[in-house]
């Protein structure tokens, strides 16, 4: 078991690797967001098997903080994206 356990954190370390190649080489900006948020859901998988290596439930409350700053930051870059601005300021009202 603890060999699985320590192949399938080579394949996700190997993973994050090749989603650092797409996010310097990516064709486009949408590609690149895409790895990054790719990027995070693989470090929570790593910290999720680390978690299981080491038989502590301590990293569950670091998977959590992890998802909530990677849904931040790839919300805040698909508004980036999308309208040039991340953050709107309405004048009228």
């Amino acid at each position: 078991m603890i060999t699985f356990v320590w192949t399938s954190l080579v394949i996700v370390i190997l993973s994050i690797a090749g989603l650092l190649y797409r996010v310097w080489r990516g064709p486009s900006v949408p590609d690149r967001l895409i790895a990054l948020d790719g990027i995070g859901v693989m470090i929570i998988s790593a910290t999720a098997l680390l978690s299981f290596l080491f038989e502590t439930k301590f990293f569950i409350e670091v998977i959590l903080l992890i998802a909530i700053l990677s849904f931040i930051g790839t919300v805040a870059f698909s508004n980036f994206i999308e309208k040039g601005e991340i953050i709107e300021y309405d004048r009228n009202s």
